[in-house]
């Protein structure tokens, strides 16, 4: 079977340890309109064991994160904007204030997967990918 990806499986949200197994109950973060399940997670790895909550207050850290995330983001629609548009802060020129709006609406409507992906960050600064992890115990920590 071939290993699959490191980025393609970031982007997927599977399991740092056998990129295979989901680490969310719902792979869509939109299916609910609810941010009550955003974070339903089973507590280990249905393919390889792992254990995702590690320690008590493990996942505090990802508010640095998706921090970063919201900061990169940000930085590209406003590169993006004054390279299409432009940006002027003359009188009457408006354009920065409409940058700022429509960078809070895309920052809202990404929230939910950003505060996912952070998650799925986060936890591969601790768990790293075994190809041969059928035969091996998983990290534990705490």
């Amino acid at each position: 079977m071939p290993t699959p990806g490191y980025f393609f499986s970031m982007l997927t949200m599977k399991c740092p340890r056998c990129r295979r197994g989901n680490m969310f109950k719902d792979n869509n973060p939109y299916r609910r309109l609810s941010l009550k399940h955003i974070f339903d997670m089973p507590d280990h790895c249905p393919e390889c064991g792992q254990k995702y909550d590690m320690e008590p207050g493990f996942w505090y850290g990802t508010s640095y994160v998706s921090y970063a995330l919201t900061v990169a983001l940000s930085v590209a629609t406003f590169v993006a904007w004054a390279v299409l548009i432009g940006v002027s802060v003359k009188d009457g020129d408006h354009r920065i204030y409409w940058w700022l709006g429509v960078n809070a609406v895309i920052l809202i409507l990404a929230q939910p997967w950003l505060m996912r992906f952070s998650r799925v960050l986060y936890i591969r600064f601790f768990v790293s990918y075994d190809k041969n992890y059928k035969n091996t115990k998983p990290t534990e920590y705490g």
